[in-house]
């Protein structure tokens, strides 16, 4: 991660739903990134709780979409038990964007918490793990509520695989991979 980064910019949390994702996403591409610069995807999250797959999900979607540098997919997670060694794979100097579902209120399920600042990993279930990336996208996939873990096991199948497909064309739209035709990707 690069501190650097951080102390450059305003710092930001903004909350939005999924229509304004890519817009966002690429305006936020546009003013943070130079074009040599490495991004890194690590999409936090676990294949047996579907509340939880939203990052798999993504990170399946990137890899098998060409990105260079993406840790956590279903058929590899980055999640509590192997976060610290997952963490290590991401390249030198690389800007990283870190992906998770959350919990939120209930009246923000369905949108997306923006930010420049890490991303604290388990905090809605109350574990204690390393924080992660340069930039954040948390998609509140359900309500919080006294039972984190059976929300996150009974969270929408549904919901889940449209907000990944959200977050994945956005992020598709924001950072093309140079050299690939994408009726949404342009060069940068």
């Amino acid at each position: 991660m690069r501190e650097d980064r951080v102390g450059m910019q305003e710092q930001f949390w903004v909350k939005m739903n999924g229509e304004q994702l890519p817009l966002f996403l690429k305006e936020m591409s546009q003013a943070s990134f130079r074009e040599t610069e490495a991004i890194a995807f690590v999409c936090i999250g676990t294949d047996r709780s579907t509340g939880d797959a939203l990052g798999p999900l993504v990170g399946s979607a990137l890899k098998e979409a060409g990105y260079p540098f993406v840790i956590g997919t279903l058929e590899a997670p980055c999640d509590a038990s192997n976060m610290v060694v997952r963490l290590s794979e991401i390249p030198q100097g690389s800007v990283v964007i870190a992906i998770d579902a959350c919990l939120g209120q209930k009246q923000s399920v369905g949108l997306y918490q923006i930010s420049n600042q890490p991303l604290l990993p388990g905090k809605s279930v109350g574990k204690r793990l390393p924080p992660v990336g340069d930039y954040t996208i948390a998609a509140m996939v359900n309500a919080d509520g006294p039972k984190q873990y059976a929300i996150l096991q009974t969270t929408s199948l549904h919901r889940v695989l449209a907000m990944a497909r959200e977050v994945t064309d956005a992020i598709k739209h924001a950072f093309p991979i140079k050299g690939i035709q994408n009726d949404m990707m342009i060069q940068i």
